[in-house]
């Protein structure tokens, strides 16, 4: 969103803008390197689609996707910055057998990798698992490195969560939190990481907790900005690390 994005572009030096239909990005500097700022608009297609073209446009060296997303940890609390250790599809599922009137149960529902092979991901017995998409060693360890500066809220480690639902069932969030592992859940993350994955760029994915549902933390859009001021000096000390 706007929101999640207009900060960080806006610290960038010698800005040039370009958009591509509904995608905008802006080209500038950070401490005199080359950094894209990328606004991909909602939902796990756009983002892939933003990813693509931010690659083919711009050869990225490596990718950060941030933003806002929904708690699924009760530990977790307004500010608090979550690095994506991994990012996981929470949108890939395959529903047990109900017969006709039986209802329906998304806790009994099994995660499909569609990654896993080419033939029909329902019935390989090896596609029957979350897609899980690990991040790169190098960004963590820039993430790990400015976490002191951060003091807004704590910064922990954890998986993201993504899909094109907002999910608010209690049950159903804490079995992604137990089963997945998922600290918070958002609608981008995954689906970045995946095509990132695919074109062998590095990527980390950085949320902050807008909201918490298991813990009644409402929605503040200012943590938005302060996930930008964290990702600023993350971009920061990765740039060190290849001057270096």
């Amino acid at each position: 969103m706007q929101i999640e994005t207009e900060k960080l572009a806006g610290r960038l030096e010698h800005v040039k803008v370009e958009r591509v239909s509904d995608w905008t990005f802006w080209s500038g500097t950070i401490d005199g390197y080359p950094v894209i700022v990328s606004k991909t608009l909602k939902g796990m297609s756009s983002a892939a689609a933003a990813t693509v073209l931010a690659v083919e446009r711009f050869q990225p060296l490596a990718i950060i996707n941030q933003g806002t997303a929904g708690g699924h940890d009760p530990r977790l609390r307004l500010y608090d910055i979550v690095i994506g250790t991994s990012a996981v599809n929470l949108g890939a599922f395959r529903s047990r057998y109900r017969a006709a009137g039986s209802g329906s149960n998304p806790l009994d529902w099994r995660p499909l990798d569609l990654t896993a092979a080419d033939g029909s991901a329902g019935n390989d017995p090896n596609a029957r698992r979350v897609a899980r998409f690990e991040a790169d060693a190098a960004l963590v360890d820039a993430a790990r490195s400015v976490t002191k500066t951060y003091t807004r809220g704590k910064v922990v480690e954890g998986a993201i969560g993504s899909s094109d639902m907002w999910n608010d069932e209690l049950d159903l969030i804490a079995r992604f939190h137990t089963e997945f592992g998922t600290a918070v859940e958002e609608m981008e993350t995954a689906s970045a990481a995946q095509i990132a994955k695919l074109l062998r760029v590095p990527f980390l994915g950085i949320r902050v907790v807008s909201d918490n549902i298991t813990n009644g933390d409402p929605y503040d859009p200012k943590t938005s900005e302060a996930c930008e001021d964290f990702v600023y000096e993350v971009v920061r000390a990765y740039v060190r690390t290849l001057k270096r």
